[in-house]
């Protein structure tokens, strides 16, 4: 026979086999309209572990979601088996619409941007005030990423013990963030348990997401909050940062009473910024925003002609705080390092 221009025969024809009982593909998807609803509180090696209702339920995102991600704090729809018993797996075939995301990229080098955890409504930024040192600008990228995502900022210092806390909170004054001051080796005396209470008066009702440095007692913190449901602590060099990190995945635990969640989340290094324009930089810092009106237009706000240096000698704000949001632009800008 003749086809396609030259003569053929069994050896030249490739036909692909007949599927035969197999659907036509389709772009329509099932609504899920019965699927249960589900708060997200650990994610890890592509398996979401979620509370529905009063059961623990693992779970796996469902193909439909392409490369939508799931974090802790997320509001899913789950079907499947949603007994919660060992060894079943039910799936997530919707993630709801989040109120509020908390980023961060691995430096200001990295355009990768990492969801943190969604729908928190503040972030409690962990510090402690010796071994190791308090470092201010991590303070101050973590303010900055909590401000841009909506989430109200939260100052715990931890080690009250070993130095004071006056200096580093007049430095944080003009801001009016809230604060407390703790100390991780007094948690089982009555001024330890006092000091974990007024914690826990600032988290009700709320979710709350604890970021900070490897080693400044932030899960012990939140085990103290959360008696009970305590995660594996280890002792992390001081100088380094090495060693064996108290969280190797962020978790969110509920606090007594079904008053609120805690997510605890790994110790950082550094709170990378390159998601956040530079000119958003400026809004964390709500002491020194009302003196860039009288700013030149595009002002870098590191230039001569720029009011802020009047409005600090003025004494509306600290030249600590202005000399943090410099380094802090300089540093978004690739220019300096952290």
């Amino acid at each position: 026979m003749r086809r396609y221009g030259k003569h053929t025969d069994e050896d030249d024809v490739r036909v692909r086999a007949s599927r035969r009982g197999s659907k036509p593909r389709t772009s329509r998807r099932p609504t899920h309209a019965d699927a249960a609803e589900g708060f997200v509180t650990t994610v890890d090696r592509g398996r979401v572990t979620c509370l529905v209702e009063d059961r623990v339920v693992v779970a796996m995102k469902a193909r439909e979601l392409g490369r939508k991600g799931v974090v802790v704090g997320d509001r899913v729809a789950l079907v499947g088996d949603l007994t919660g018993r060992r060894d079943t797996l039910a799936r997530i075939v919707r993630v709801e619409e989040r109120a509020s995301v908390l980023r961060r990229t691995a430096d200001d080098t990295d355009p990768h941007e990492r969801v943190v955890v969604a729908n928190a409504e503040q972030l409690a930024i962990v510090t402690a005030l010796a071994d190791p040192e308090p470092r201010p600008r991590l303070i101050d990228r973590c303010m900055v990423a909590a401000f841009d995502a909506g989430l109200e900022p939260l100052l715990i210092l931890t080690k009250a013990d070993l130095a004071p806390a006056e200096p580093l909170l007049a430095t944080y004054a003009p801001l009016g963030v809230r604060h407390v001051v703790t100390s991780a080796e007094t948690f089982g005396t009555e001024a330890g348990r006092e000091a974990v209470a007024r914690v826990h008066a600032l988290l009700a009702g709320r979710v709350t997401v604890f970021v900070g440095h490897s080693g400044v007692g932030k899960t012990t913190l939140v085990n103290a909050l959360v008696p009970g449901r305590e995660r594996a602590t280890g002792a992390v060099n001081a100088v380094t940062g090495r060693g064996r990190h108290t969280t190797v995945s962020a978790l969110a635990l509920p606090l007594p009473g079904g008053e609120g969640w805690v997510v605890d989340t790994p110790g950082v290094r550094s709170f990378g910024l390159h998601h956040i324009e530079p000119s958003r930089v400026i809004h964390a810092f709500p002491d020194l925003e009302p003196g860039t009106a009288d700013c030149p237009r595009a002002c870098s706000h590191d230039e001569p002609d720029c009011a802020l240096d009047a409005w600090v000698e003025a004494g509306h704000a600290e030249p600590a705080r202005l000399y943090s949001l410099r380094r802090l632009l300089a540093t978004r800008e690739r220019r300096e390092g952290d």
